[in-house]
């Protein structure tokens, strides 16, 4: 642990050191090994790791984390799928840092993958982009709705490829997909209602405190958000095999309606071709113990419905229209009718964006200036859509919302809830 004297000459640094070394993002050439650093090396951040580990285009030379033992083991993952280049000569080594400015400030570093806590996804992500690095960030993109803006903000400015992992617009069989085209195209007629399956709100942290082990940087854990004791649960002591339960927690994260949200809501958003903008009103149940049923409202009259289903009518995505309705998760895709999903589509027919691997839907659009199937705009516009389930739920009462100024209407307490102020030494400028 560091002392409080040396934690506040770190923290106030994060301030000064952008300026430092803010650059461009160096051309990659086809044949060229682009060279990754990665942020955070808990379960999804190792899962990356891996896969990425396995490509001969990209190359590993930094690992970033608080916790002693997940970096030490990144590094040894990748020092053993680098052996035979290791004796070779041909690979450069690895190297470990606990300050992830210090990985962003290696020249060669071309991008990053960020796999943190919510709370730590948007100041590295943002000093990523200030140092000319492309970025793959873990979904949900954003703690709150300013954080979010002010990242798509320096994402447009820098003019990095910045992918955000909400992965279900590449991958699970492509069920996804196909539901976004099918509604896209008319198969169900105009769209009247979207149901989303997902968990409930956030909740705030009531965890015990407990000692912080040898080896874990409790207070970079913690970062901009409220200063607490350690807590296991929050940061799981070395190297764990399972998704922690900071998700549950506000001063973290969104609970489980952001963790899921973040993809499921991501493909409502998709699939009403609201990619870019959002709902205008926010109706919570009128139980006020009731943690399902909030209802989004946009501006075509189409209504999204939080976790609230009839009958065998279930999925992940129910899409209902004038003419039937889809119903999608990760597991397969179905109609009511089922011939709604038996004719093709033509050939003429509107199509997203050929996408199978979101890690290579991202390198290719490194190399080719292109932008990824989830941008910076599309992962903050689905995380508000989140972040304004939670305000819904913890407010308990109807909310009118200006998706172009991403402000509530003439509603100054609602609007309190749409950022916070970091700890002390831990605001970006």
């Amino acid at each position: 642990m560091s002392t409080r004297r040396s934690f506040l000459q770190s923290a106030a640094a994060v301030t000064a050191i952008p300026a430092l070394f803010t650059r461009s993002a160096r051309a990659v050439s086809a044949n060229e090994r682009l060279i990754l650093g990665f942020i955070g090396v808990g379960t999804m951040g190792r899962y990356h790791l891996s896969a990425l580990l396995g490509r001969n285009d990209v190359e590993v030379i930094g690992i970033c984390d608080v916790v002693n033992e997940r970096t030490q083991s990144a590094v040894e993952m990748v020092e053993g799928k680098y052996a035979d280049r290791k004796k070779s000569g041909e690979f450069r080594g690895v190297k470990s840092f606990v300050d992830f400015r210090e990985l962003l400030a290696i020249t060669e570093l071309d991008a990053v993958v960020i796999a943190t806590p919510d709370h730590w996804h948007v100041m590295p992500a943002i000093l990523a982009a200030r140092a000319g690095k492309h970025v793959y960030c873990e979904k949900p993109l954003t703690h709150n709705v300013a954080e979010g803006r002010q990242l798509v903000t320096e994402v447009a400015k820098a003019k990095i490829a910045f992918q955000t992992g909400s992965q279900q617009r590449s991958e699970f069989g492509g069920h996804f997909r196909k539901a976004v085209e099918y509604v896209w195209n008319g198969r169900i007629g105009n769209v009247k209602r979207v149901r989303i399956g997902v968990g409930g709100p956030s909740k705030p942290c009531d965890l015990p405190a407990q000692e912080a082990p040898a080896g874990t940087d409790w207070d970079r854990w913690l970062g901009p958000a409220p200063a607490r004791a350690y807590n296991e649960v929050l940061c799981p002591k070395g190297v764990h095999g399972h998704y922690p339960a900071w998700r549950n927690y506000q001063e973290y994260a969104g609970g489980a309606i952001a963790d899921m949200g973040a993809h499921h809501f991501d493909i409502a958003q998709w699939a009403l071709g609201m990619d870019g903008s959002g709902p205008v009103q926010i109706t919570p149940p009128e139980d006020p113990k009731q943690e399902s049923g909030l209802r989004f409202l946009y501006a075509n009259g189409v209504e999204m419905i939080h976790n609230e289903f009839e009958g065998d009518i279930q999925a992940d995505c129910v899409f209902e229209g004038t003419e039937g309705m889809i119903l999608v998760s990760r597991g397969g895709i179905s109609s009511r009718p089922d011939t709604i999903l038996t004719k093709p589509l033509a050939e003429n027919d509107r199509r997203v964006i050929p996408s199978t691997s979101h890690h290579q839907n991202w390198l290719e659009a490194i190399r080719g200036g292109l932008v990824p199937i989830c941008s910076a705009e599309v992962g903050h516009r689905s995380a508000t859509i989140c972040h304004l389930a939670n305000i819904g739920y913890h407010l308990r009462r109807t909310l009118q919302w200006n998706p172009a100024r991403e402000l509530f209407i003439n509603d100054a307490d609602a609007d309190q809830h749409l950022s916070r102020e970091p700890r002390s030494g831990w605001k970006l400028i």
